[in-house]
């Protein structure tokens, strides 16, 4: 198939270098990714995207698939390949009982959001509405629902796909559940998916968002409270310690400009009135420099830090580790490194996991092993390109000194820029890594599908 025979054959555009979306179209949500795929696919339903994969596959072209782009690692978009943008297909529909969500591949989980909570009904989702679906659940998914009902990933029941050689097929329970297994976690090594049909919840109208900002100078002794706070908190908690400094903006109060926080960023997943005395020891560790607290729908609490992360301003390097534990040697050595970044506009965050992340056997899906506590993520970010060596090696360094304090393993949606031979097999451990490589060989035996985080099939 020529390109103009694909172009032809597509519902959606085929875009060349020159061509006035192409430009728009190749920009991924970090600012240090500039590639120039040969074409760019714009697809606008499952035939597209498989016109899109055999051409691909007849022409040798490298495959770089964009949902929502928001990787850090940049796989949406590959250099001299085929990027196949599903942007385009972000339908969401749900069924009459309320119960499932079906979603297109290419939607965003503010897509999602608009969908479903007018009904009163929510699935897990990241931090930050114009995330990609698809990226953010198929290696995982943490977001503010976890405690109760554990990650995106967790409440995946069902997926179209288009595979390596051009079928689509469905994966569920009851058909290839090799594949739906592998989908949960394994990240997108198996095909290309152009539906979701997750599970969904009953979520209150309004919910508490708790996010007192104590000084830095104070993170010892903040962190040892919240890690011991949360010890016994119910499962409707979920949170995470974030690290960063007050930007120079009007919306702040100017004393606080420049001043290092730690943010104890709360969500209660039950009635705000509740949600707020359940969260109220957060806020009375001392006196908070600020506190950004509230009560909000879900869908608007889904969107509050969207403005801290524009697609493609900044440069970004972020790399993750799973803790086995908080202790106050642990504390004490995260505190003095976060102390010594370069940039004041990197977050830090440690993340807990609840107990309905914990109680997933570690066989049921490709995420694997549950059993650790915390994770902590190195979000560096910056903007000037001078800088980019200064900011990697710190979080490089970082990673490095954390790993006695470590499980080993790390969350492959936050992968640095994927470096390192023994990374993948490294995030899934051994026993995972090798159920995955089968189901790889059995759907992408070539690893046409390699701009991800990339499991080999043999």
């Amino acid at each position: 198939m020529t390109d103009e025979a694909l172009r032809y054959e597509l519902r959606g555009e085929l875009l060349a270098p020159g061509s006035a979306a192409y430009d728009a179209a190749r920009v991924v949500w970090n600012g240090m990714i500039d590639r120039r795929p040969a074409l760019i696919a714009r697809c606008r339903n499952a035939a597209d995207v498989v016109a899109s994969v055999k051409h691909a596959r007849t022409h040798g072209l490298a495959i770089a698939v964009r949902s929502g782009g928001h990787n850090v690692a940049g796989y949406a978009v590959c250099d001299g390949g085929l990027m196949i943008d599903m942007s385009p297909m972000n339908a969401v529909r749900i069924t009459s009982g309320l119960d499932r969500a079906y979603v297109e591949g290419g939607a965003t989980w503010g897509d999602v959001d608009a969908a479903t909570t007018p009904f009163g009904r929510a699935t897990p989702g990241g931090l930050i509405s114009t995330t990609g679906v698809a990226g953010l659940t198929l290696s995982g998914g943490i977001g503010w629902l976890r405690g109760r009902h554990g990650l995106s990933c967790d409440n995946l029941i069902a997926a179209d796909v288009v595979t390596a050689g051009g079928d689509l097929i469905h994966a569920s329970e009851m058909e290839n559940y090799d594949l739906l297994w592998a989908l949960k976690g394994g990240g997108g090594n198996f095909g290309i998916v152009v539906n979701f049909e997750f599970r969904l919840h009953p979520i209150v109208e309004e919910l508490m968002f708790c996010a007192p900002a104590y000084p830095e100078e104070r993170a010892n002794d903040i962190l040892q409270q919240w890690r011991d706070y949360l010890a016994s908190a119910p499962d409707e908690v979920s949170g995470l310690a974030e690290f960063s400094t007050i930007p120079r903006d009007p919306a702040y109060p100017e004393d606080t400009w420049g001043k290092r926080v730690l943010a104890l960023a709360t969500v209660y997943d039950g009635p705000a009135e509740e949600g707020e005395r359940v969260t109220r020891p957060l806020r009375s560790f001392g006196e908070p420099l600020l506190d950004f607290s509230g009560r909000m729908p879900y869908r608007a609490l889904q969107s509050i830090y969207d403005g801290l992360f524009p697609t493609g301003r900044d440069r970004c390097y972020w790399k993750s580790t799973y803790l086995s534990g908080l202790g106050d040697s642990v504390v004490s050595e995260i505190t003095k490194h976060l102390a010594k970044r370069p940039s004041e506009m990197t977050f830090a965050s440690i993340w807990k996991f609840g107990r309905a992340v914990q109680r997933v056997a570690a066989d049921a899906t490709a995420f694997g092993d549950r059993s650790m506590p915390f994770m902590l993520s190195l979000d560096a970010i910056w903007s000037d390109p001078a800088d980019d060596d200064t900011n990697i090696e710190w979080v490089r360094d970082v990673w490095e000194d954390m790993q006695p304090h470590s499980t080993g393993r790390l969350y492959l949606n936050f992968p640095g820029f994927g470096e390192g031979e023994t990374l993948v097999r490294d995030a899934f451990g051994a026993g995972t890594y090798a159920r995955l490589q089968k189901v790889k060989r059995d759907y992408d035996p070539d690893n046409l599908f390699h701009m991800n985080q990339n499991i080999l099939p043999q």
